[in-house]
């Protein structure tokens, strides 16, 4: 049997970024991987600015949530003390005896190799796979370079094994992330989710926006899947930036934006008990679906257990799934973020409501909601009928006047 072929990429991630992402795919496909371990450290000897290591795995599961085979590894996090590269690589050999390891590094980390402990025993255990490298204040470090050839050879000479990436210079590092949140400018290769976990939590010089959110982000991590954990993330990205568009309390928006799905990864079962304990509904059909029950056992959660009492944001959560006749333009901006955040899969008319979520609330919830009807009609499943109603009193309002029927539009 072939051995599996096992790369993995340490760091500090602080934070993580897109580039760090890219590099572990790449690195999967150029090396035929089976796998990429990321690997945070712990506690760095040389790094006194680290966030802390919980907040930088939290972040880290985020970032890889959509790459199946990019798979975080707390081993260096849950030793909580200095680990070298040498170490890690024997205790992976302990946990993964017949795979075959391979570490992805920068072409500036080459050149300071020879300076890493245990060198000897390094070189042994893996084989390096050396990406292109930008650094700060340079043009680069180049796989060709004369210096970064030499250094490979005499590298060799030790035992060590190379393998380049074919990849291009990617001009990103933790450290102008870091600066770019600090200075709250546009950081393209930093995510939404990502972006909000930061700002929410004041890492990296942000202020503390949401004070909660050091109580509630880690108690939803818990309870949720990284890729809910991810989306609720950037639904409140989206849900603050959508409120200030349309002059709603961002504060608002933002916080129920956190918690609208703080139930969504319950079993049924379960919602269904808190339903029956607190006499929350007696709906037959949201009772018998956790895709509708989430939103108002989530209602209830936000404030029996995330201490909210503002009956805006309880009520913008409770309805996030099937819209409400006489919602506020808070519900209406909760339940649109959700339907449009950034990390969304596609479907049909997602374009179309991002397109109109700036510019008419109304008009972009009533197109949400016809293509939820259309989707559930060919599906020859059971619409809810507040959705129905919700429709319905969409059409009497000022604001969809004029507008086509989901019939009549492209889809």
């Amino acid at each position: 049997m072939a051995k599996e072929r096992i790369g993995i990429l340490c760091g500090s991630f602080n934070p993580v970024h897109l580039g760090h992402i890219q590099l572990a795919v790449q690195a999967l496909k150029s090396a035929s991987l089976d796998r990429v371990l990321l690997i945070p450290d712990g506690i760095s000897p040389h790094r006194d600015d680290l966030a802390p290591a919980e907040d930088r795995w939290r972040l880290l599961c985020v970032a890889a949530c959509q790459e199946k085979e990019v798979i975080p590894c707390r081993m260096e996090i849950d030793r909580n003390e200095t680990v070298s590269a040498s170490q890690t690589l024997k205790d992976l050999k302990k946990a993964y005896p017949k795979a075959e390891f391979f570490y992805i590094l920068g072409a500036d980390a080459v050149m300071r190799l020879s300076h890493w402990p245990d060198l000897d025993a390094l070189v042994r255990r893996c084989t390096f796979l050396v990406a292109p490298r930008v650094m700060q204040g340079q043009s680069g470090v180049g796989l060709n370079s004369r210096a970064l050839v030499e250094e490979k050879k005499r590298l060799a000479a030790l035992g060590a094994r190379f393998q380049n990436l074919d990849m291009p210079l990617m001009d990103v590092s933790a450290t102008q992330i870091r600066d770019a949140l600090r200075e709250e400018r546009d950081t393209p290769l930093f995510s939404a989710p990502l972006r909000e976990y930061c700002s929410a939590m004041g890492l990296y010089g942000m202020p503390l926006r949401l004070p909660q959110a050091r109580q509630w982000i880690p108690k939803l991590f818990d309870a949720l899947s990284v890729k809910r954990f991810s989306h609720t993330l950037a639904v409140a990205f989206t849900a603050r930036n959508l409120a200030k568009n349309h002059r709603v309390d961002p504060y608002k928006a933002e916080c129920a934006g956190l918690l609208h799905d703080c139930a969504k990864c319950m079993p049924l079962s379960e919602m269904q008990k808190i339903c029956m304990a607190h006499d929350l509904t007696m709906d037959a059909l949201a009772l018998s679906s956790g895709n509708l029950l989430h939103s108002i056992v989530g209602s209830y959660l936000a404030a029996s257990e995330y201490g909210i009492q503002d009956p805006d944001i309880l009520r913008a959560i409770s309805c996030h799934t099937t819209g409400k006749v006489g919602m506020t333009k808070l519900d209406m901006v909760v339940f649109l973020a959700d339907k449009i955040e950034p990390t969304r899969a596609a479907y049909p008319t997602l374009n179309k409501v991002r397109m109109l979520s700036p510019l008419s609330l109304e008009r972009a919830l009533l197109l949400s909601l016809e293509g939820t009807e259309a989707h559930v009609r060919d599906g020859k499943n059971t619409l809810h009928p507040m959705t129905l109603q919700t429709i319905s009193w969409l059409r009497t309002l000022p604001e969809t006047r004029g507008m086509p029927a989901f019939s009549e539009t492209e889809t």
